[in-house]
Parts: structure tokens; C-alpha cells; sequence
């Protein structure tokens, strides 16, 4: 229907009947003709996008923070799975905070200077600079076997 003879699509074709059924979900919203306003698909999209946008930026963060450990991960092996399980409840645990989920009541008043940004930005840059001069300054230990720090290299490392 929307093909020629070369099995190629009909752009002029499919962009007519593109434009008809968007007209056709449109033109009802703006004129007003739907009887409940709040069951029109122009106000469903717009109440949906939101959450859909959410959940794809959730689903990417997840992503990101597996990728940051720069290797393929099979959720059934041990430590794979702990990575992706680790990821997905540091995401989770980030939009709940934004959400205002763990508000002050949680904590014990002591407690509560972990909120102040810039307490958080003060041990975001001491971990940082922590991690960079343990990297420096760190000794090569000669090989004493099966340990754990060879089984999470032996992890890390791409299997070709």
C-alpha cells in the first residue's frame, strides 16, 4: 500500500496518511469535541511523557553506572550481578533523595549536616583526591596466588 513496485516506501504516500491520523487525534483536543476533556490522547501524552522521560533518564543512569566499570556484565555470575543489583539501587536511592523521599525526620538530628551541599562537595572531593593519590603512590605486591584482587582483575579484564 504505502510501496512501490521496488518494494521502496512511498514517502509522499506514507506522509499524507501521517499528517491525516495526527490531524485526526489533534484537531478534536483543540476544537474542544472530546465530551471529558481529561480522556483526550493529546492530554494522556502530555500527562505520560513525564513519567516515560523519567523512567528513560533511570534506565540510562543504571547504564551509565554499569558501564562505568568498563566491561559486559551477565547478570547470572556472582559478581555481575552484584554490580548491576549495586547500580540499580544507587539510581534508585538518587531519585528517591530528589523525590524528597529521606527527608531530615530519618536521620537523628546529629545526623543532619549530611544534607548541607556543601558537606556532600567537601567528601566527593576528599574520595577523589583520596583515590588519585592511593593510584600514585600504591606498590606493585609481587603475585601470591589466587587472591582476591587477581580474581577481580582476572573479572575486569576482556575476554576475547
Amino acid at each position: 500500500m504505502g510501496q512501490d513496485e521496488n518494494k521502496k516506501p512511498r514517502k509522499n504516500f506514507n506522509v499524507v496518511v501521517a499528517l491525516v491520523m495526527a490531524l485526526a487525534v489533534v484537531i478534536p483536543h483543540v476544537t474542544g469535541m472530546y465530551t471529558h476533556y481529561d480522556r483526550s490522547i493529546v492530554t494522556i501524552i502530555n500527562n505520560a511523557l513525564p513519567q516515560v522521560a523519567l523512567l528513560a533518564v533511570a534506565i540510562i543512569m543504571v547504564l551509565l553506572t554499569i558501564g562505568v566499570f568498563g566491561r559486559e556484565f551477565d547478570a547470572g555470575q556472582g559478581f555481575g550481578g552484584i554490580i548491576i543489583t549495586l547500580s540499580v539501587l544507587i539510581v534508585g536511592f538518587v531519585f528517591a533523595a530528589s523525590a524528597g523521599w529521606f527527608d531530615r525526620t530519618y536521620l537523628p538530628r546529629w545526623l543532619w549536616f549530611i544534607y548541607d551541599p556543601q558537606f556532600q562537595a567537601l567528601i566527593v572531593t576528599i574520595i577523589v583526591f583520596g583515590l588519585i593519590i592511593y593510584f600514585i603512590t600504591r606498590e606493585e605486591k609481587p603475585k601470591q596466588g589466587d587472591s582476591f584482587a587477581d580474581k577481580l582483575n582476572k573479572m575486569f579484564k576482556e575476554s576475547k
